[in-house]
């Protein structure tokens, strides 16, 4: 055996040998039975994901008896089937298990499950279970908490009666149907409830008020009955969510005035009765959170006034016009504001209106506010006032706002210069946008050393200058479009120091230059998924070794950057306008699974780089506009996640490579205006497309394009002498139709030459003489006979 695999062997038994060793020693309190158990059911399953030492601080044995109480598996550990005979149900003594985001593909629940007869706590959440709850769970009399939630199990759940001890049960987003059985509310010790998002049915019925009930959620689910009385005699609940009920009468809110210790009421997706919106509705004063989302509201709910302990209200996605009252910034604990899509045109009262409010996040998006921006809060975290008509310039008193983590003016009119003073709120400021107005000026130096900024986004407006090299800073910088603006600077390779860009648009502008970094080389930008620089005027051309660097695009997998868990209490999604498919189109959630380079209108020449189909991630490709010349890439066949192809309107050559036909999420191509040849490859994403994605190139032929690839036979000339003809020899028919059989030819002409002269001599004519070659001869008849065979081809063609 060589060094090499001795070597290779010792390294495997020492992986062996340490990973057994480091599970018995993180083990050492626990039985060797069991820990002989755990070693078992973790090799059931593919745990490639499964972290030892994550998986070891998930298991607890009892001290005295060595066996294991609890075992916790950190998310994404196993992937596979549970079965039955799984080692997991010998662990007899577990009283806590969590299951929680595995992959169990497939897995029916097992009834061995009441083999844990002790078992307190179980969450088998998010596993792709299927199937129904066995009945045996029902053995399960000591359980205190059960989680299954986000599983795709079915049918009714009739099996709560026994778990009298239940004080957590937590049974949503499943597909559990009919009607929610009278014994789950007389649980004595239940306090919380969800059966959200499945499809639940008929009435509820609940036989004693005093439950300890605290939480009770059953939004997205089919019921059809009465249910808002009995659930109004649930008087412990100090949470309710009834959201998307799907019942088809209004909601009077005053039928949860009994509920005196509500604190959160969700009523979104229903119908509101406008008779219970006035000031004199009776409904919980103790109410915090208040959602009223899409609830075809269509006035202001004035009973609000009276909430003096109200947090959060949000009423969102209804149909009220007019002017926000002005006294609900006075309200002393208001915290969270969403008035998202309705038709407010403005605020009841002064530019100071807003000054005193308590309120942290404040969304005002997709409504009519028109005017000047009011002074806002002194507290914000989150403003967000994207498509309305704000006109004059951006608040200075903004640069106040020493919390402030999101600030979204896009698609309004402001103008004026952007604010120099956001420099003051780096420490804070994670999300800058302010697409889509009337801004001019210079971009201004924001980013000092320590910024958190994660997305600026200054795009259509009226900016010049060039781009400040204080970005630099902005080391956390993922999201940069300054795109549609006067900016004239060359391409910003010194952009290469931020270490987490991903997403950068420079697109019509007045950059200019090349785009390779000087000496040739590849582009240092190694986490890009997005590029776009079309319509400029960069020049020069591409080294082929130029996308060598994009390391993100290079790897298999699902692109993710749109993470801000940093703004609590807010979603934000980036958005960018991207040439797709041939079309101009807005983009959110650009930066989940989405890579895409558009180089178009610009200047560039030479070869297109073979390092292009490094990018196996990538989604559209868009070089169209330029002056690139020579072949299509072959190595776009690895591309193989390629959805939008644009050449056109280049100088390319060559054939359309036949691998582009592989590419089965191909939607759109475009090679029209090259100077291309050639068969169009016959995959049924290409020939499917229009004909102008081909038009342009003279060489072209094949479906989609008219031009077939097999010409016709070229029709003879009419012999208007026949005879005459009969004497002349086609040489090039003889060395074409007639080389393979040539010796057969001058064989047989001598044979009938000797046999028949005088009928060579009839042929021939009185004016040709014997002396002529019989070979010449024999040739000039199957001339005749050819040139008939043709003559009939023609003819039947017609």
């Amino acid at each position: 055996m060589s060094g090499l695999h001795l070597l290779l062997r010792f390294i495997s038994l020492f992986v062996i040998f340490t990973s057994s060793f480091t599970l018995v020693v993180g083990l050492s309190g626990c039985h060797p039975d069991q820990i002989q158990a755990l070693k078992q059911f973790k090799n059931e399953f593919d745990s490639r994901n499964c972290n030892q030492t994550d998986y070891l601080n998930g298991v607890q044995c009892d001290n005295a008896t060595g066996a294991v109480t609890e075992l916790q598996l950190p998310s994404g550990c196993l992937t596979g089937v549970l079965k039955p005979n799984s080692s997991l149900f010998h662990l007899r003594h577990l009283r806590h298990l969590n299951l929680s985001h595995n992959n169990f593909t497939s897995s029916s629940l097992p009834s061995e499950f009441s083999n844990l007869s002790r078992l307190e706590v179980l969450s088998l959440s998010s596993n792709s279970f299927i199937g129904q709850v066995p009945s045996l769970f029902s053995k399960l009399t000591w359980l205190n908490q059960l989680d299954l939630s986000h599983n795709q199990l079915t049918g009714s759940f009739q099996l709560v009666q026994n778990l009298t001890k239940l004080s957590i049960l937590d049974l949503s987003y499943n597909h559990f149907s009919g009607a929610i059985p009278s014994s789950l509310l007389a649980l004595p010790f239940l306090t919380r409830l969800d059966l959200s998002e499945n499809y639940l049915t008929g009435s509820i019925e609940v036989l004693n008020s005093s439950s300890s009930l605290r939480h009770l959620s059953l939004s997205h689910n089919h019921f059809e009955g009465q249910i808002l009385e009995p659930i109004s005699n649930l008087i412990t609940l100090k949470f309710l969510d009834i959201s998307f009920l799907n019942i088809s009468y209004p909601i009077d809110i005053k039928i949860f005035s009994s509920l005196k210790s509500l604190l959160k009421l969700v009523l979104s997706g229903n119908s509101i009765s406008s008779t219970s919106l006035g000031s004199d509705s009776d409904v919980p004063l103790s109410l915090e959170k208040l959602g009223l989302s899409g609830c075809n509201i269509r006035e202001f709910p004035n009973f609000l006034k009276s909430l003096h302990n109200l947090e959060y209200i949000d009423i969102s996605n209804n149909k009220i016009l007019g002017k926000v009252p002005e006294w609900l910034w006075s309200l002393p604990r208001l915290s969270t504001v969403t008035l998202l899509n309705n038709s407010f045109t403005g605020f009841e009262g002064s530019t100071e209106v807003l000054v005193n409010s308590s309120v942290r996040i404040l969304d005002l998006a997709l409504n009519h506010f028109k005017g000047p921006f009011p002074n806002p809060p002194n507290s914000l975290t989150v403003l967000s006032a994207w498509n309305n008509s704000f006109t004059g310039s951006i608040p200075l008193e903004i640069c106040n706002q020493s919390k402030l983590a999101l600030l979204d003016l896009s698609y309004n009119n402001f103008s004026g210069s952007i604010p120099r003073c956001l420099s003051n709120l780096q420490n804070s400021l994670i999300v800058v946008n302010l697409r889509k107005n009337n801004l001019e000026g210079s971009l201004p130096d924001n980013c000092h050393d320590g910024a958190l900024l994660r997305t600026l986004d200054v795009g259509f407006n009226k900016l010049t200058g060039k781009l400040p090299r204080s970005l630099l800073n902005c080391s956390s910088l993922k999201f940069l479009s300054v795109d549609n603006n006067n900016i004239k600077d060359t391409f910003p390779f010194w952009l290469k120091g931020l270490p987490n860009l991903q997403a950068f648009t420079l697109r019509s502008n007045r950059f200019y230059g090349p785009i390779s970094p000087p000496g040739q080389g590849p582009l240092e930008f190694p986490e890009l998924r997005i590029l776009e620089i079309a319509d400029n005027k960069f020049t020069g051309s591409l080294p082929q070794d130029y996308f060598v660097n994009w390391k993100v695009m290079t790897e298999d997998g699902s692109l993710y950057m749109g993470d801000y868990n940093e703004i609590p209490g807010y979603i934000y999604e980036d958005t960018i306008d991207l040439q797709y498919k041939g079309l101009f189109m807005e983009q959110g959630k650009v930066l989940t699974s989405y890579a895409t380079i558009d180089f178009s209108g610009n200047r560039l020449e030479g070869q297109i780089p073979e390092s292009i189909g490094l990018l196996k991630t990538l989604i559209a490709l868009n070089l169209s506009n330029n002056a690139f010349t020579g072949h299509i890439p072959l190595s776009l066949e690895n591309v193989t996640e390629l959805e939008s192809l644009d050449l056109s309107r280049n100088q390319l050559s060559g054939t359309i490579p036949r691998g582009l036909g592989s590419l089965s999420f191909l939607a759109y191509i475009s090679v029209a205006h090259n100077q291309l040849k050639g068969v169009i490859p016959q995959a049924t994403q290409i020939t499917g497309q229009p004909k102008s994605s081909f038009e342009g190139n003279v060489g072209l032929c094949g479906l989609p394009l008219e031009q077939s690839c097999f010409a016709p036979p070229t029709r003879q000339p009419k012999e208007e002498d026949e005879e005459e003809d009969e004497g002349l020899l086609n040489w090039k028919a003889l060395v074409i139709g007639y080389g393979p059989g040539l010796l057969f030819g001058l064989l047989l002409a001598h044979v009938i030459a000797s046999y028949r002269p005088k009928w060579f001599v009839k042929i021939v004519g009185p004016d040709k003489h014997m002396e002529t070659d019989p070979v010449t001869l024999f040739m000039s008849m199957d001339s005749r006979w050819d040139s008939f065979n043709n003559k009939k081809s023609v003819e039947s063609t017609m």
